[in-house]
């Protein structure tokens, strides 16, 4: 544990945002298990449920919760998926 008090400032705020990013990295994980279950049994709102999951991706790259490359690769492959299944 750090004894300089800046040191000690940085510690803890670096614990909360690790919470948080954790919290957001979570909700993306869900949301993108729900595209693809919804696309894998070709529901009628299959392609809505894609749609905002890639949304939230996208929020996700701008806040920094995921990397830019990350968020593509994984918006790329619900739409493949999707047109697959269509």
């Amino acid at each position: 544990m750090p004894n300089i008090k800046s040191s000690i400032k940085r510690v803890s705020v670096a614990e909360k945002k690790t919470a948080v990013n954790k919290i957001k990295r979570s909700e993306i994980r869900t949301s993108l298990k729900k595209a693809q279950t919804a696309v894998a049994s070709s529901t009628e709102n299959a392609g809505e449920v894609v749609r905002e999951t890639q949304s939230k991706l996208d929020k996700a790259a701008a806040k920094g919760y995921l990397h830019k490359n990350n968020v593509a690769r994984k918006q790329s492959k619900l739409a493949k998926n999707l047109k697959k299944a269509q």
